[in-house]
């Protein structure tokens, strides 16, 4: 009975795993964001692993975010799929009054498609607790390991940003052990840096320079976890800047990166297709193979793919 007992879970886990990995496109989807990633910057700062990538993979500099270019609101975009009118997050600091996005992240529909996927959230900001829905992430890390709980507002707290390279040593420890199947990792420098001594100052083209090398742990932690073969990598960034601001409708705020590498991703290829902000959630569940809602924005940018 023992026996028969363990062959029926042996089979029944067998069963899950091989449901989950039905008819999807990549097994891990990586989506990391360049905080303030104005793409003529980038361009010119000393970012060779950013650049090697965005050539051996799929590439546009002239994407667009929403508007208003701010943090909160464009990444709840990049992880939702919806734009503001559809999401509703306008503002852009912590407030545990505000409570959670109330329409479903990619993490909330991964998991609700697929209990057992993997997925974790690395960011740099208290701010994004405001993603984090009820049983969408099995790790949220600022700085360590969260617990879904409220948090007060303390100007402590608001002032918190966690550097470039502390993230990506936390998410890589992370990757190596757990290989989640979707993450977000989010730098958080380069917008300070902008803030601070402007964007394109010598400060903040220092700042992207540590992002390349924090996005350079990344790349060999997933390398370590044995698992680049099935990977996607997003690469992109929620709005531009000048002088020491952002949030206008205007190219310098609105122009961002995007980039994809990895598993069947056209090399050295050149997206001529408009890509919005977005546009990244769709095509990360594209290539999970989750369902989009009838309502999303977003569109999966299936040119930058070869199958």
């Amino acid at each position: 009975m023992m026996r028969r007992l363990i062959f029926c879970s042996f089979a029944l886990l067998t069963l899950g795993i091989t449901s989950l990995q039905a008819g999807r496109r990549a097994e891990h989807v990586f989506i990391i964001s360049f905080d303030g990633g104005k793409p003529s910057v980038m361009r010119d700062s000393d970012m060779p692993l950013l650049k090697k990538l965005a050539n051996e993979g799929a590439a546009s500099w002239t994407a667009q975010t929403i508007f208003p270019p701010i943090t909160l609101p464009a990444h709840t975009s990049m992880l939702t799929g919806l734009g503001p009118d559809k999401h509703h997050v306008l503002w852009n600091d912590y407030s545990a009054l505000l409570g959670k996005v109330k329409v479903p992240t990619i993490f909330t529909l991964a998991k609700q498609k697929y209990p057992m996927l993997g997925t974790a959230l690395f960011p740099a900001k208290i701010k994004f607790r405001h993603l984090w829905q009820p049983g969408s992430l099995d790790v949220f890390d600022l700085d360590g390991p969260q617990q879904d709980r409220p948090v007060a507002n303390t100007p402590e707290i608001e002032k918190l940003v966690i550097p470039s390279q502390l993230v990506a040593q936390n998410a890589s420890a992370y990757i190596t052990a757990k290989k989640p199947n979707l993450c977000f990792i989010h730098f958080a420098d380069p917008d300070s840096a902008g803030h601070k001594s402007g964007w394109g100052s010598p400060e903040q083209k220092e700042a992207f320079k540590v992002s390349d090398q924090a996005l350079g742990q990344i790349i060999k932690a997933i390398d370590l976890a044995g698992i680049t073969s099935k990977t996607v990598v997003f690469i992109s960034a929620d709005h531009g800047g000048r002088d020491k601001s952002h949030g206008e409708n205007i190219p310098e705020d609105m122009t961002i990166p995007w980039f994809v590498w990895g598993k069947d991703v056209k090399r050295n290829f050149a997206i001529t297709d408009p890509v919005t902000t977005y546009d990244t959630a769709a095509t990360a569940l594209w290539l999970l193979n989750v369902p989009l809602p009838a309502n999303f924005d977003g569109k999966p940018v299936t040119q930058a793919f070869e199958k």
